[in-house]
């Protein structure tokens, strides 16, 4: 019986998006050797992952692993109902984040833009209507500050809280320094776009591909893979 590692992202028109998520997606296939790892899409892009969870439990189980930082309406909703569909033969694991690995992308982002003492940092996210999702980006935030040791303001491309424009001009406020964005997405894209376009005076690159982020998907894959198996045996 074959085991699917399903890694689903959000999906992008973004060419440059398509390639640092496909990156991400070999990194994970060498982290599982013997594993079948295929991409899915909950938007954008094909194919969906109804389509891709379907066809491997017909080869064996699927656990379908979000390349999504926050939980929300896709990992509630989308991933939910498309293993929600093969009780006991696939499983959806918990997202990217919050994670101490993607604090560590985020804080050697940082020290790659030339963070000075004196600068303002923004975390900037995609957003979410889940409040869930928001709860999720303040506590990366608290460990990023605990990380590098000052204050961090939070700021949305989308959804509730703070917009990026607003917690920037407030940091600038503040500041001595320059205002760096610390962009909370996995891949370039939409949203990404809107961080770098900010008025920051410099945005960090997004957190994919990376070693770190992968290993973070094999965790989360093998601790569903185990809560599968447990309810199987």
């Amino acid at each position: 019986m074959t085991t699917t590692l399903i890694a689903c992202s959000h999906g992008t028109s973004d060419d440059a998006g398509r390639r640092a998520i496909q990156l991400l997606t070999s990194q994970v296939a060498r982290l599982v050797p013997g594993i079948r790892v295929e991409q899915a899409f909950v938007d954008v892009e094909q194919p969906a992952v109804d389509d891709v969870v379907a066809t491997a439990v017909r080869r064996g189980t699927a656990v379908v692993v979000p390349l999504l930082l926050s939980t929300g309406f896709h990992v509630k909703v989308d991933i939910a109902r498309a293993v929600g569909r093969y009780p006991g033969r696939a499983v959806a694991a918990d997202p990217l984040g919050p994670h101490p690995l993607i604090t560590a992308v985020l804080e050697h982002r940082l020290a790659s833009s030339g963070v000075r003492d004196g600068d303002a940092i923004v975390l900037a996210a995609a957003g979410s209507s889940d409040p869930a999702a928001t709860v999720a980006v303040q506590e990366v935030a608290r460990d990023l500050a605990n990380k590098v040791g000052r204050h961090i303001d939070v700021g949305f491309a989308a959804g509730a809280g703070t917009p990026i424009e607003e917690a920037v001009a407030m940091a600038r406020e503040r500041s001595t320094g320059r205002v760096i964005v610390a962009s909370y997405v996995l891949a370039p894209g939409f949203f990404a776009g809107r961080i770098a376009s900010c008025g920051a005076d410099i945005a960090t690159e997004p957190l994919a591909p990376d070693v770190r982020v992968a290993g973070i998907v094999r965790s989360r894959f093998e601790a569903s893979l185990a809560t599968l198996n447990s309810a199987a045996a």
